[in-house]
């Protein structure tokens, strides 16, 4: 910190040093410690060490008071602190409804906004990560590159809370790979898949997603396979897979939550309709059809004003949604029964609600412990690489050259 302006041999500065070790061996983060003091010379103290971290000098013998209000506020977040930017999303996007969820799920937790680092990549989905804890770190990256620049930076600081957030298009066409290798590595991370089956940004053209058969706004009928991104990160041997609706807050929430706990890469497909390019008749992805006096009178920029579509309070197992325009989808969430640690189960059992032209939803699988998240298969230290000073992680030609005469 400071000088000290104490008498030379105060034992005050004898207790300041014992506070700056104690504090380099805990490797606190001086961003989140709160030094806090009344009056008097041993109240001078907090000004000497860690001087990148918070401090008050409260009135004579007030401290203790001070300090209690402190440490309320610090877990006293309202749940609108949790919230980011104005959505410029089309009004009754499922991403709207994901958004809220993860806002839910974050003040539900007590996420220290400071400690998370929204992660994104290139589509509708990808502005998500604006809309939700504003006070957070974000970076979008370039088109199906985030789960490598979300890697990078888990890798750099493992103490963040990496929250990814990507579409159908970003993560199953041109970052299929960049997905399935954060999915092999067991990134540690929530990776958010908001999944409508068209590329919204572009006007609605089929994404690896849609279903064959399922037709454009024009008419045209999906001829090709979809990647269903549950069943591949099943194969690929995800430790978290889960499925859920946009418009289900009462079970996307506590997923959500599960997810951001798991120590591992956590995929959670969250099936969100598109209300612009998957109005048309004949889409079986997007769950919504265009109405028969629509269809040739709306143009593709025209966004209908429609209220965002919910799941009802049911105890059935097959839940029947109604869309906008009278159709309706099928859901089928996991039974009390149901064995979310058993791989093989789980890919059958999404492989049988397939054939019954239903969508499985709920926790899917899970597995904890037994394959190490990223940081811990590099054999990272306990402490952040982006905290250890420059000769920790750079020792220089000397060491180099003694680690190359051990392969000679």
């Amino acid at each position: 910190g400071a000088m000290s302006t104490l008498c030379a041999g105060c034992g005050h500065d004898s207790v300041t040093a014992a506070l700056v070790l104690a504090a380099w061996e805990m490797d606190l983060e001086p961003h989140r410690a709160a030094k806090m003091s009344g009056i008097g010379c041993s109240s001078k103290t907090t000004a000497y060490f860690m001087k990148q971290s918070h401090g008050f000098n409260a009135v004579h013998g007030r401290m203790p008071s001070v300090t209690t209000g402190a440490a309320a506020a610090n877990r006293g977040l309202t749940l609108r602190d949790y919230e980011g930017a104005m959505s410029t999303l089309c009004a009754g996007c499922g991403h709207d409804s994901v958004t809220a969820a993860l806002v839910q799920a974050a003040w539900e937790l007590e996420l220290e906004p400071h400690r998370a680092a929204k992660m994104s990549g290139i589509g509708c989905s990808s502005k998500t990560t604006a809309y939700f804890m504003k006070q957070s770190h974000g970076f979008n990256s370039v088109h199906g590159r985030m789960p490598s620049v979300t890697s990078g930076a888990a890798v750099a600081n493992r103490t963040l809370i990496a929250i990814g957030v990507s579409g159908d298009g970003d993560s199953l066409s041109i970052g299929l790979g960049q997905l399935s290798h954060a999915i092999r590595r067991n990134v540690n991370m929530l990776y958010v898949l908001e999944n409508n089956g068209v590329y919204g940004l572009t006007k609605g053209q089929f994404s690896a997603s849609a279903d064959i058969g399922s037709k454009s706004k024009k008419g045209e009928a999906n001829a090709q396979s979809p990647i269903d991104p549950v069943l591949l990160a099943l194969t690929l041997g995800a430790t978290f897979v889960a499925r859920s609706f946009s418009g289900d807050k009462k079970q996307l929430v506590p997923i959500l939550k599960a997810g951001i706990q798991h120590r591992g890469f956590a995929l959670v497909d969250v099936i969100s309709p598109c209300v612009t390019f998957n109005d048309h008749e004949g889409s079986t992805k997007s769950y919504a059809y265009t109405r028969q006096h629509e269809v040739e009178a709306v143009q593709a920029d025209f966004v209908p004003l429609r209220h965002e579509i919910t799941v009802p309070e049911t105890d059935a197992a097959v839940q029947v949604v109604q869309l906008h325009d009278g159709g309706s989808v099928r859901l089928r969430a996991t039974t009390n029964g149901y064995d979310p640690t058993d791989r093989a189960s789980a890919y059958a059992h999404v492989r049988a609600c397939q054939a019954r032209g239903e969508l499985a939803t709920g926790l899917l699988f899970v597995e904890d412990g037994g394959h190490p998240e990223l940081c811990d298969g590099l054999r990272l230290p306990a402490t952040p690489l982006v905290d250890l000073p420059h000769g920790r992680l750079c020792p220089g030609a000397s060491a180099l050259d003694s680690l190359m005469e051990e392969f000679r």
